[in-house]
């Protein structure tokens, strides 16, 4: 134990509470605000009644879901929308898939798209640039590939549209976890990463994210287009500092759009969440430093090293308690995924978060799509090593 003196204990104490504060305050408000569309909200929706809608899916090669997930796009319960696919090479293994669809769905209108442009660093942008140049509709949505579009997924997009729109957007929830580690990711994506962004929407302080996005492309275009997005490395960090410049708001989805997540291991989750956060950091360091206190486990355990009482030691416990009961309530709330194993998936991130955040600030480096980049700069060079497993 350390031995603090009495002020210095109840700083400790203090401060944990504020944590502990802030954190249940984040649960509660993205609780309210999840669910609720413009209309509940006293802000209806202004997006033009049934406005034709051109979809944008960049993809690269074959996923665990991409059968299902591609599947959707055509199910759509719209009454204008086209589909617009870009692929950035020709022996891509997920086109015979996709040809087979466009085939089986003649009515529905959709067009391929073969090769990238090469504006910058981030390879799903290049891969979308010809099919936002493409797009016949004022109104475009980006989605990746392994969104799992719901039939009503451009009313939702849409409903979510007001007067002061820049973007709307939706978070990744994950669902279908196939093993321990998946429901980890889970943990991260839905009750952390999900929360934290709706609890900032409702403050007015939303901020995009690039799974889904729908623009107006007259707004963009005014802007300097989509290789306007080309100024972080990011997509969405460009997204956002564009749409705020711009005197516009981000505006969020009522209900996050599922991601199905299958296996994953330890070294996918770490990988992928350790990409994200250096490229937070990079994009939003003001922001991504106090991430370090969004995760339970390191607060409370090292105030209880520091007091080292069984009467702080019970508080703590209790205060851990509630933090992860309230996640768990926000997740049943929510319709997101629960399980007996959640608690562990829950202590495992927090566990990790810390060695997630302490490697945003090392390093430089990521691996996105096999590619190993420095993402120093806005085209994020590319490292000597070269190509790599991803």
């Amino acid at each position: 134990m350390i031995a603090m003196p009495e002020s210095g204990a109840l700083a400790a104490l203090a401060f944990c509470a504020a944590l502990v504060a802030i954190n249940l305050a984040s649960v509660a408000v993205a609780a309210l605000r999840i669910g609720r569309r413009g209309a509940d909200r006293g802000k209806p929706s202004v997006f033009p009644m049934d406005a034709p809608v051109s979809v944008v899916r960049p993809l690269r090669g074959l996923e665990a879901f991409s059968e299902e997930t591609l599947l959707a796009s055509f199910r759509l319960d719209y009454p204008a929308y086209e589909l617009i696919f870009c692929v950035a090479d020709a022996a891509d293994p997920v086109l015979p898939m996709l040809e087979r669809m466009r085939t089986a769905h003649p009515h529905i209108p959709s067009r391929l798209i073969l090769g990238d442009e090469r504006i910058g660093g981030n390879p799903k942008l290049n891969n979308c640039v010809r099919g936002w140049d493409a797009a016949r509709h004022d109104w475009v949505i980006l989605a990746d590939s392994n969104v799992l579009m719901p039939p009503d997924y451009i009313q939702q997009m849409q409903a979510a549209w007001r007067s002061d729109s820049g973007l709307v957007c939706s978070t990744p929830i994950g669902a279908r976890p196939d093993s321990f580690f998946a429901e980890v990711e889970c943990a991260f994506l839905n009750t952390l990463q999900a929360r934290w962004q709706y609890a900032g929407e409702a403050l007015g302080l939303g901020f995009a994210q690039g799974k889904s996005m729908l623009w107006n492309k007259p707004f963009l275009e005014a802007q300097g287009g989509i290789r306007a997005l080309n100024a972080e490395i990011a997509e969405d960090a460009a997204a956002t500092k564009l749409v705020r410049a711009a005197g516009k708001r981000v505006h969020l989805v009522a209900s996050p759009f599922r991601q199905p997540l299958g296996h994953r291991d330890l070294s996918e989750v770490w990988s992928r969440q350790v990409r994200w956060a250096r490229l937070r950091r990079v994009t939003f360091p003001l922001f991504f430093a106090p991430e370090i206190g969004i995760g339970a486990l390191l607060p409370l355990v090292l105030t209880g090293l520091a007091l080292g009482t069984v009467e702080a030691a019970l508080w703590l416990v209790g205060a851990g308690a509630l933090w992860y009961g309230a996640e768990m309530a926000l997740a049943y709330r929510a319709g997101w995924h629960r399980s007996p194993r959640m608690l562990a998936a829950f202590l495992v991130r927090d566990a990790m978060l810390p060695a997630v955040w302490a490697s945003a600030w090392a390093r430089t480096a990521i691996v996105w799509r096999g590619n190993a980049m420095d993402i120093r700069t806005r085209d994020a060079t590319p490292l000597e090593t070269g190509p790599t497993a991803a």
